[in-house]
């Protein structure tokens, strides 16, 4: 689909992620000359990667609202490159796009693999997480968004280490607790030293996959503690996609139609 504005037809990417950042700097690097891409950037996430091209931000209102966008705005292409825990707006994109008949790809960057060596506890949810805490030790890392600590909550005999990238809306609701403002990208060193500083006996975090969060789990496998980890949610229809070239793959393939 062309925009009636002009000869160019339009990509839109739903950000906040690195993948989603580089997807569309490799979009217009291609094809610029031909392709008009549009970033949207909605979440918890402060201060995301901003990408190059245009931006837009804020949510749409749901699956319709995100279809009368597509429609409204000429959309040719949606690609769906939120984090792998957006659950929500994964499942309004497959609709919206099904509802605007738009091509829709998800870019789900790959779950990260268990090695010899991981003590991984697996958890559904954070709920199940914090009843997986029983036995692992009093002294918590909370390698989590502030949406999930409310699961937490009702854990007792528990000191927990939170960090963030800026500060929290509100107080975690738990009592005995540090609050570590800083901005990676970590190191294993870096992890390793936090976790052995911290007296940290286990860590619970989600299974985000990709590189920019994997230095603590890498830390706890070496220094032999467990981890809680929380799985993703289900992917929706395909096409899904893992890579950012596998992305501009399936972009270039339609392009031309």
């Amino acid at each position: 689909m062309k925009d009636p504005r002009g000869n160019k037809r339009r990509l839109l990417i739903l950000g906040g992620t690195a993948e989603a950042a580089g997807l569309a700097r490799r979009a217009i690097d291609a094809h610029g000359a031909l392709l008009d891409v549009i970033s949207s950037l909605r979440g918890a996430t402060a201060d995301p990667a901003e990408p190059p091209g245009k931006l837009r931000r804020g949510g749409f209102g749901g699956a319709a609202g995100l279809a009368r966008y597509l429609r409204d705005e000429s959309i040719g292409f949606l690609i769906d490159a939120t984090h792998p825990f957006a659950a929500r707006m994964q499942a309004s994109a497959a609709e919206a796009a099904a509802l605007a008949r738009v091509p829709r790809c998800r870019l789900l960057r790959a779950a990260w693999p268990r090695h010899p060596g991981d003590r991984w506890i697996e958890a559904p949810d954070a709920g199940a997480a914090a009843g997986a805490l029983t036995g692992l030790g009093r002294r918590v890392f909370l390698a989590l968004g502030g949406r999930d600590h409310a699961a937490f909550a009702g854990v007792e005999g528990r000191w927990f280490l939170v960090r963030a990238i800026s500060p929290l809306d509100r107080p975690p609701p738990f009592k005995d607790y540090e609050f570590l403002m800083a901005r990676g990208p970590f190191t294993v060193e870096d992890e390793s030293r936090l976790l052995k500083e911290r007296l940290i006996d286990a860590l619970v975090s989600r299974q985000s996959g990709g590189q920019g969060a994997y230095a603590k789990i890498e830390a706890a496998r070496i220094l032999g503690l467990p981890v809680v980890m929380i799985a993703r949610p289900a992917p929706p229809p395909p096409p899904v996609v893992a890579t950012v070239d596998a992305a501009l793959s399936w972009l270039e393939g339609r392009l031309g139609d």
